[in-house]
């Protein structure tokens, strides 16, 4: 069922079950004033007939039984009937004993003093009456035609108006669901219109206030990061397959060119040597790769244990020096470093491994001394590394995608690299819940700042 037949069908149940419950209040509040004032009626009636009787001397039973049938009563088939205390009829006009009392009811009015009931048709009043001296019980009884006869039009007359209304609400129900949904059946079909080719897209916010703009804004948000996502990754497969392919290309060329004629043992050799280097290369590009891909996905809570940051620097240096033995790098631990929770932080440990060579080695690079100087400090709660070199620095306008996978600075040419490392170090802080920064001028050096959160598993410490 459609969320407008919901509505339509909500609505209406709604309404009809108010305008339902207000009519039977109506009905209910009609029939009560009916029966109050047929009785009121009937009681002012009957107890004329008994005035007369009882406390006027002048008026015996046949005189009043003249004047009751000389002034006909405006109460439909009226009996009434009046009792002595010993429950002999001193008076009735019910000649044909319609209405039924036996002693014991007489006496039940007279304990509670005044009774209504029905039998058959009639409607019955029976109360006490006294006078100076004796008790009396005056049953007088009616049929209320036209009230009833009213009650039942009123009730004509309200399933009339039920009926209509519920027809009505429907109706109306429909039109105004159809328009409070309007705005919604824009956007599904403005966003059936958007495709993968056409991500630039954007629906319509209207009045950017209500919900349905919220909704709006909420999938443009989305299609931007999508739109981001998509434009990333196509970027991504350009630069990776032209990576691949320069040395791919250049094994290739290299290869046709060796087998054109004979060569000598020497250029063999430098053939293959070359050959080798390219291969280093691409072996190089396609674990970055892989990495990148790793880093990129879902952080797994179950992969994270507590590491020491300290102990993975060291072993980074040493990593790198052995790498390339003209590095130096340069350790610190701030004086605020007390204890070895502060060293410490949750994470995969062979990531943060390539995360910090990768800084650890861009600083050496880049700097004209090969010096790149890491500083462990704290702010708060947070893990502080900091990467310092005197280097080339990056260009301004650098700065804003310094860490998308690819990029290289205007001022790297000549310098060996492929714009994979900062990205593979952005995502792989991310994944920490970390944070990367850079600080740096131009020609006279860059600092990258990483901030971890602090560790949450328990850290046990060692025995020594």
């Amino acid at each position: 069922m459609q969320i407008r037949q919901k509505l339509t069908y909500l609505f209406a149940a709604l309404v009809a079950l108010v305008l339902l419950v207000s009519l039977a209040a109506i009905y209910i509040l009609s029939a009560d004033y009916r029966r109050d004032d047929f009785y009121d009626r009937l009681r002012s009636k009957s107890s004329n007939t008994a005035k007369l009787l009882i406390e006027v001397d002048e008026v015996d039973v046949g005189l009043l039984r003249k004047i009751e049938t000389a002034n006909p009563s405006s109460l439909p088939l009226e009996k009434i009937t009046i009792y002595d205390d010993r429950n002999d009829i001193l008076f009735s006009t019910d000649e044909d004993k319609i209405i039924q009392v036996n002693p014991a009811l007489l006496e039940k009015i007279r304990k509670v003093g005044e009774m209504a009931f029905l039998q058959d048709d009639y409607e019955i009043l029976g109360y006490t009456y006294a006078d100076r001296e004796d008790h009396f019980v005056v049953v007088a009884a009616a049929v209320d035609i036209y009230g009833l006869k009213k009650l039942k039009n009123l009730r004509m007359v309200m399933a009339l108006v039920f009926g209509a209304s519920v027809v009505l609400v429907l109706f109306l129900g429909r039109v105004f669901a159809g328009r409070a949904l309007n705005p919604i059946s824009k956007v599904v079909g403005q966003v059936k219109r958007i495709t993968i080719s056409s991500l630039n897209l954007r629906v319509d916010e209207g009045n950017h206030q209500d919900e349905v703009a919220k909704l709006a804004q909420t999938f443009n948000e989305m299609l931007g990061r999508l739109e981001e996502a998509f434009n990333m990754q196509k970027n991504f497969i350009a630069n990776a397959s032209h990576e691949l392919r320069t040395p791919l290309t250049a094994i290739t060329g290299q290869l046709e060119v060796l087998m054109m004629r004979d060569r000598s043992t020497e250029e063999y050799k430098k053939t293959v040597a070359s050959v080798l280097e390219d291969m280093k290369s691409l072996n190089m590009i396609s674990n970055r790769l892989l990495l990148l891909a790793q880093a990129s996905t879902e952080k797994r809570e179950g992969d994270f244990k507590p590491v020491r940051i300290d102990d993975v620097l060291w072993q980074v240096r040493s990593e790198v020096i052995r790498r390339q033995p003209e590095s130096q790098v340069e350790i610190t631990l701030d004086e605020t470093l007390e204890s070895e929770e502060q060293l410490t932080v949750d994470g995969i440990e062979n990531l943060l491994k390539s995360a910090l060579q990768n800084l650890m080695e861009n600083g050496c690079k880049y700097s004209s001394n090969h010096t790149v100087r890491v500083h462990v400090s704290t702010s708060g709660p947070q893990l502080l590394l900091s990467f310092s070199d005197q280097g080339i620095g990056i260009p301004k306008e650098d700065l804003r995608r310094i860490f998308e996978p690819f990029h290289r600075g205007k001022n790297t040419a000549g310098i060996p690299g492929h714009g994979i490392g900062l990205s593979i170090v952005d995502r792989i802080v991310k994944l920490h819940g970390g944070e990367l920064s850079v600080v740096s001028i131009q020609d006279q050096g860059s600092t990258f700042t990483v901030r971890f959160p602090p560790c949450k598993t328990e850290v046990i410490q060692a025995s020594h």
